[in-house]
């Protein structure tokens, strides 16, 4: 800088990206990083679960790193006194905190991938689970519905009925039995959110509660009960699941709670709308797997009814009942 630069007039901030503008833009970074994981987790399950490995041993793969990785957070957790009421805390909320997000969940949405392609889970589970959060939250926490989030409950039902609810209704095939399972994920994951703010403890207690928990409770049941192919699987196959557990596990943990704090927890929210498109198109070079049109027609309408049930255009429209 020359020595009479200070005395010059005083000039706009340059064209580059302020410090505001950047964190924002690490934010989106962030969020679209989390459902690229979301979306290739469900892929990679898929892959595991119609390949050489058995529905046992996926479940297994997915709960062994996060839970090993886990045990001191749990630790730490059980030493240390909570800081909310006890009444808060009460065990009830605990168990549907683990089912909701842990073994059962892993093994319905396991199975549901068995059944029917990558690209209805990541219309159904995503799209479904908003409609179950909103339910439970007017029943058990009184809040109300206002007209984005009716607007976005009515397109995530279409979308739904696209997706999977004709092969429902006439029975064709069988991938309408994955997509009543996905359905059900969606539910047991919207009471696993409306027991995260029950309970009150943070992002990564609950998961280290959740994974090590489920992994206790699965391992004798898969080590007397199932057919492990473990030994005979491609070890390609084994390491895909392994790190898919970490991945769409811990990592987009990790980016979502990121991109919450860089954007806000509805513009972070409403990332998750890309999710089920970003589904359906890994699936098809990764698996093979091309949508009909008519579930095309489904993720769009599934995708902005998760965007308007996350306050994607509030700006846009009124928020009042």
């Amino acid at each position: 800088m020359s020595a009479d630069s200070s005395l010059a007039p005083s000039s706009p901030a340059p064209a580059g990206l302020g410090v505001a503008d950047q964190g924002r833009l690490l934010g989106a970074a962030a969020a679209l990083a989390t459902v690229l994981l979301w979306a290739g987790g469900l892929v990679a399950t898929r892959f595991g679960v119609t390949g050489s490995l058995a529905l046992g041993d996926v479940v297994f793969l997915r709960l062994l790193l996060p839970a090993l990785l886990l045990v001191p957070v749990l630790l730490r957790f059980l030493k240390t006194p909570g800081g909310t009421p006890r009444d808060d805390r009460r065990p009830f909320w605990f168990i549907i905190l683990i089912a909701g997000a842990g073994l059962p969940f892993m093994l319905i949405s396991s199975t549901g991938l068995f059944f029917a392609p990558a690209a209805h889970a990541g219309a159904l589970m995503p799209g479904s689970m908003p409609l179950f959060a909103a339910l439970f939250a007017v029943l058990l926490l009184g809040e109300r519905f206002n007209l984005q989030r009716r607007l976005g409950t009515g397109l995530m039902l279409l979308g739904a009925v696209a997706v999977g609810g004709w092969q429902v209704i006439d029975g064709t095939g069988q991938a309408w039995r994955g997509d009543l399972m996905f359905v059900l994920c969606g539910a047991l994951w919207a009471s696993y959110t409306i027991a995260l703010k029950k309970t009150g403890i943070g992002a990564w207690q609950a998961a280290a509660l959740v994974y090590v928990t489920s992994f206790i409770l699965y391992v004798p049941v898969y080590l007397l009960w199932f057919d492990s192919r473990l030994l005979t699987a491609p070890v390609f196959e084994i390491g895909v699941q392994l790190v898919q557990s970490v991945a769409s596990g811990l990592l987009s943990m990790a980016a979502y709670g990121f991109a919450v704090r860089r954007l806000g927890a509805a513009p972070a929210a409403a990332f998750a709308a890309l999710t089920p498109a970003l589904t359906a198109l890994l699936a098809v070079p990764m698996l093979g797997e091309w949508p009909e049109p008519v579930t095309w027609a489904g993720i769009v309408a599934v995708s902005l009814g998760v965007a308007l049930a996350n306050g994607a255009f509030s700006r846009y429209l009124p928020s009042n009942r």
